[in-house]
């Protein structure tokens, strides 16, 4: 039986950049790899949206890759993982609890980057015990994932629930991405009740010990219930290196991530176009992604990418 041809392909979240900072840094940025690949590749595939989308443009390519169809808000990622790790009614619908920080100002409260609190296994551990009798009394089962801080659950509250993905809301009020709808409203008073909990955990006080941001709330997002047969696809080279930066609006940061993936993955990339092999690339930002395929282009098309090479920046700031 024969295997259809998948090119490797390597997807680049952030790729492009819209806060002040990035974008300042982009103007300087020399990307000479990535300028050199895209000249030999062609846009097959576009998707540009507004940055109002609650699934933004890099899980949109994903689950495109991945073979998953579902709507705004509705990509099934717990569902997905839950499955990978062979939960007990991995078929349900699920959604992923994230630990998280929310920084109380004056006039919003604003949810600050999970991936910043550096929780452990043990602290994951602990505060789950305490929460699942608390999902629990709502339907909800909470199972701990792969990764500490993010824990799994699933009920019928999570089926055709549309909610923003943490890459949205990172730095935002959390008014801006909260679900508002009726079906969500258990959902918003659980993480009124689980404030109130976490409030009073002895694992936030050895965590103000040693100078740790707090750990008050968890943002909900991957929402959804997993289609038969979806996912079966070999997923591409995620490089996430631009996502913290990013998140921060660092400039320097983001362009010295930028830098280190040229020298890195998109160096192989272009050392396998080079050597005829087919290779996929994906540049996301906010808005929008593209992929661009090797696709043969004839003699006119391979001098055009020869003598003139693609602008990076113009590229990466049109994302």
């Amino acid at each position: 039986m024969s295997v259809p041809f998948s090119p490797r392909h390597l997807l680049i979240p952030f790729a492009g950049r819209g806060s002040p900072a990035c974008r300042e840094a982009l103007a300087g940025l020399r990307l000479p790899r990535i300028e050199a690949l895209l000249s030999r590749l062609t846009l097959v595939d576009e998707d540009l949206q507004d940055d109002t989308t609650l699934s933004p443009p890099h899980e949109r390519a994903l689950a495109r890759a991945l073979g998953i169809a579902a709507q705004d808000g509705c990509i099934p990622w717990a569902a997905l993982e839950a499955r990978r790790l062979g939960l007990p009614a991995a078929d349900a619908a699920w959604g992923a609890a994230t630990l998280c920080h929310w920084q109380v100002g004056i006039d919003d409260v604003v949810l600050g980057d999970p991936s910043a609190i550096e929780i452990d296994q043990a602290e994951s551990a602990a505060l789950l015990a305490v929460a699942q009798p608390f999902f629990a009394e709502d339907g909800i089962a909470l199972h701990a994932s792969s990764e500490p801080g993010r824990w799994l659950a699933s009920g019928p509250v999570f089926d055709g629930l549309a909610t923003a993905s943490i890459d949205r809301a990172v730095g935002w009020p959390i008014a801006q991405w909260s679900p508002l709808s009726d079906a969500a409203r258990p959902l918003r008073r659980l993480q009124n009740e689980m404030q109130m909990l976490l409030y009073t955990e002895r694992v936030n006080d050895e965590r103000a010990a040693r100078g740790a941001p707090p750990i008050n709330s968890f943002w909900l997002s991957g929402t959804g219930r997993l289609p038969q047969g979806a996912a079966t696809a070999t997923p591409p080279e995620v490089a996430d290196a631009l996502r913290g930066p990013a998140l921060r609006d660092d400039g320097a940061a983001w362009a010295a991530a930028w830098q280190a993936l040229d020298a890195g993955p998109v160096a192989k990339l272009l050392a396998e176009a080079e050597r005829g092999q087919g290779v996929s690339l994906t540049l996301c930002g906010d808005r929008g992604a593209r992929r661009f395929e090797a696709q043969s282009r004839g003699f006119s098309g391979w001098a055009k990418g020869l003598f003139k090479r693609p602008d990076a920046a113009s590229v990466l700031e049109a994302l």
